[in-house]
């Protein structure tokens, strides 16, 4: 079976909210909402994939000592198992905007449950409430 290393960042605001994005249509799991990352390239370490990736995905500047790896995730689907490190960021720099999702949502921890999330999504909600509260 494949790994697919994929990264992911809880982007946390003032309030103590987490950043979550609905997958478009026409892409895999659409209307599902996820913390924002992606897949690590050939070559490329985690941080850097998340500092590409925020940047394409939500017009950000994010620079890596404001990246802090919180826990991960390990889920196997049919095809492919996902491993997915969860970092927490609280400084950007930029207006969080949907460059590639179909909606962005600012969501206390406690109630992330409360929108639908991939699989792998899922197991990363109670370090986010542990760390942050509900």
């Amino acid at each position: 079976m494949k790994l697919l290393l994929v990264v992911a960042c809880a982007l946390v605001d003032a309030d103590r909210r987490v950043l979550i994005a609905q997958r478009p249509e026409g892409k895999g799991m659409a209307g599902l909402w996820e913390f924002p990352g992606g897949k690590v390239e050939t070559g490329e370490r985690p941080e850097d994939t998340l500092i590409r990736e925020l940047h394409e995905e939500l017009g950000i500047t994010v620079k890596e000592p404001c990246l802090a790896p919180l826990t991960f995730a390990s889920h196997a689907y049919d095809d492919f198992h996902l491993l997915m490190p969860l970092y927490i960021c609280r400084r950007w720099e930029g207006l969080v905007e949907a460059r590639e999702h179909a909606a962005l949502k600012w969501v206390k921890p406690g109630s992330l449950r409360d929108y639908p999330m991939p699989p792998a999504d899922e197991p990363l909600i109670p370090a986010l409430i542990d760390l942050l509260g509900a």
